[in-house]
Formats: C-alpha cells, structure tokens, sequence
C-alpha cells in the first residue's frame, strides 16, 4: 500500500468506491497518522518531505476530530447532570414521601363492625374502608405495624365509629371494651333459665345469654333483643329458616312444646353474636354452625354403629352432662344404650327436673311420677327432645361408648365418684352410700 502511493502522483488515485472525497481524505490521513509506522517520503515534496496540500488536509482532518471530540464531550456532559438532577430529585422525593390518606379528629358515629375467623390484617383494614371506617387501608397497616397487642384481634363483632385515623382504629379493635355480641354457653345450659329450689340460684338459659349479648349502645341509644322475641322466632319460625339439619328436622317438628323443639341444635362453647341480626337471623347462625360442628365428629357416620339417630345421639349426649362427669361420659353412654336395648326406663331425675320451675339433684316423688315429654320415670325410651346442650366431647363419647354390661350407675360423693354395676340390687347398695354421703338429699 505504501510503495503504492510513493509512486502515485498525490489526489491522483481515487477514494474507494462509494466514498466522498471529504470521508476518504479523513481515511487516508488518519491511517498515515500512525505513530508506530514511519512517514513515507513523497515524490515532488518540498522543504520537510512533506508537499504543502497534504500538510493543509491533515490540519483539517485534526480540526474536524477535535470539533466531534467537543461534541461528545458536551453531550456526555448534559447526561451526566441530567441523571444527576434524577438521582438528586428521587433522593428528595424518598425523604419526602406523599401522605398516606388518614382520618383527623374522633369520627362521625357508632358502628359494628365484623372479623371473620382467618382474617388477615389486609382483610380487617378492607372491611374497615368498606365501612369507612378509616380513609386508607395504608394508614391502618402501617399504625399496625409493629403492635405487640395486635393478636388480641379475635372472630367477632366490635363497636367502632366511622372516618376515624387508623392508629385510633387499631385502639379500638385491641380494646377488650369494644367487643360486643361474645357469649359463653356453659356445657349442659338449657334454653329457658332455672332456679334452685329455696330461689338462691339462678341459672340463666340461653334465651337470657343471647338476649343479654346482643345489647349495644351507638350514639347514646342502647338496642337490646328481648327473651321473648327470641322464644316467639323458636316457636314460630320454618325450621330451614332456622338452620335445623336435615337430620333433626322431622323429630324437631314432632316437639310438643314449640319453644323447646330446638334445644340440643345450639352447642355448647363459645359464641359472637350480631347485635344488629333479627332472633331468626341469630338463632339460624346458631343452629347451623353448630350442626356444622356435630357433623364434622361424625355423627352421621356413627349413628349407624350405635343404632340411634343423629338426633337420638345429641339427646343422650346432653342426658351426659347432668348424669356424668367427663371421664365417666363413654360409661354412661353405654348405660344409657344398654337400657334402651333391653327396653328399661332409663330414671334420671335430670329428665325430671327439666320441666320443673325449680330444680335439685334429688326430685320428689310426685315430680318422678308427672308425665311430660322428658320425664324418663314416666316413660321409657328418651325424653322427647334433648334436655340441654352437649359439649363436642359428650357427643363423641356417645359416637365411641366404652364396651360393658352395666345397667346402673350411681354418684356417691360430692367428690364425683361414679360406680357402675350390672345389678339392680348392687345398684341399691350403692345408692344407700350416696344417701349417707348427702348426694342425694332433698331440699324440699
């Protein structure tokens, strides 16, 4: 290439094809400014070896490369504080944040409100905006965040108010003084409510704990549903309305007493209730989940095994809760399925004093000789409907009897020991010893 051009006359040779002379000349100078190879000497050139023209093309060539290098420069320059204003601006933007929509003040008025078993805090904060309870449920998440107190939140039904900030929310939700409609529903608690005999002590039934539970005061006015009002939805009510089973529902119907007919459907434990529901629309969640319940220990399923009825079942699970312990029930479960076998009356005095205004562990003699629909010394079989309301465990225990013989069984002392026999006359040698211990004196 270089013994090329020494012998070729300067702007004599073409550029290569497609090229301007302009981009061509910048081609040639710049592979001739190669330090690393020696100038070729020109043919013809003047003082210095190198001719005047090219001497002025390579002056160009270097004035056009320091024009681009400026340009590149510039525009890296502007880059540069362009990403820098971006960084800077971002940096100012996270230190000042956008505020999270909150609620000022104490709110406008009173309401209740819900949480569902298994919800999650996001789950809480969106019925709280659905409620407008607070304006963001970033606020609520973010006030909750980091409180030790947040678990004491449970299933059930708080009084609140509305448009209130969400720190004040989450007050109010941890706040054991807001909880309205909890109720306990002790094992073996009947419907209507008891006095012992003398009036010392009353026993509140369920009618009392549902009406008592489902009182709440909203801006200033207290509500309350009444006893009455319930026993009427009881009575009066379809029973699918009512959320009865379809394995109750056909013995239910055939109750004498309306009012009672749906004792032993509502099970013992813990319970919320909506205080702003009618009766029917309480006594139905009642029912229904309880029946849920029974059906998960599989009653169904096991009723077959025993050779009663699902319903059959919960009365003799509720017969447990007045004639047993609980670690006697799967004995007691199988006295009671040895009677019916063998067609004996089954004579608790339980059975006798659930009709009675007063009750006592010992019944008169004309008490045990009225005939009612639950008195089991009037009649054989069992009582016509449930006498209370059964413990999970009573009812598994009549789901799972514990293998005997026994007929009787008797508790002779305050103690609670129970003793089981196969014989009536064992059976009165027992109850002689729980007469002489006070188990069974009357206070009449």
């Amino acid at each position: 290439m270089n013994e090329y051009r020494e012998h070729d006359p300067v702007g004599s040779h073409p550029g290569p094809a497609g090229h301007e002379p302009d981009d061509w000349d910048t081609n040639y100078d710049s592979e001739f400014d190669d330090t690393s190879r020696a100038e070729p000497a020109w043919v013809g050139a003047g003082e210095g070896g190198t001719p005047l023209h090219v001497r002025r093309q390579r002056e160009a060539a270097r004035k056009r490369r320091r024009r681009r290098s400026i340009a590149v420069f510039l525009l890296i320059a502007v880059l540069v504080l362009g990403g820098a204003v971006y960084l800077v601006q971002s940096f100012l933007d996270g230190r000042r944040p956008a505020p999270i929509p909150d609620y000022t003040g104490t709110g406008e008025s009173d309401i209740v409100v819900r949480v569902q078993q298994g919800d999650a805090g996001s789950d809480i904060a969106a019925t709280l905006l659905e409620n407008d309870v607070i304006q963001s449920t970033t606020a609520f998440m973010t006030a909750a965040h980091g409180r030790d107190d947040l678990g004491t939140i449970q299933p059930g039904y708080y009084k609140v108010r509305t448009q209130i900030p969400a720190a004040m929310a989450v007050d109010m939700l941890t706040s054991p003084e807001t909880r309205v409609g909890s109720f306990i529903i002790p094992e073996g608690r009947k419907l209507h409510t008891s006095v012992s005999v003398g009036g010392d002590h009353t026993t509140d039934g369920i009618y009392a704990l549902v009406a008592r539970a489902s009182c709440v005061e909203l801006n200033g006015d207290e509500t309350c549903l009444t006893e009455e009002a319930l026993r009427a939805a009881a009575a009066t009510a379809d029973l699918a309305q009512l959320g009865v089973p379809e394995w109750a529902r056909e013995e239910v119907s055939q109750a004498e007493d309306p009012e009672r007919r749906i004792e032993g459907l509502i099970r013992a434990g813990q319970w919320d209730v909506d205080p702003d529901a009618t009766p029917v629309e309480i006594l139905s969640e009642l029912i229904s989940r309880s029946a849920q319940a029974y059906e998960r220990t599989g009653i169904i399923e096991a009723s077959g095994a025993v050779g009663v009825t699902p319903y059959e079942m919960l009365t003799i699970a509720s017969l447990l809760e007045h004639e047993a312990l609980p670690g006697d029930f799967s004995k007691v479960a199988r006295v009671i399925l040895n009677r019916l076998d063998a067609g004996m009356q089954l004579e608790f005095d339980s059975t006798v004093n659930y009709a009675l205004d007063s009750i006592e562990i010992a019944t008169t003699d004309d008490a045990r000789a009225a005939r009612t629909p639950w008195n089991t010394y009037a009649m054989t079989g069992l009582p016509q409907t449930p006498i209370s309301s059964p413990s999970i465990e009573a009812l598994q225990a009549v789901e799972n009897p514990e293998d005997g013989d026994w007929r009787f069984f008797v508790t002779i002392d305050f103690e609670g020991t129970t003793v089981f026999t196969e014989t009536f006359d064992e059976h009165l040698e027992n109850v002689q010893v729980a007469i002489r211990n006070g188990v069974l004196a009357s206070g009449r």
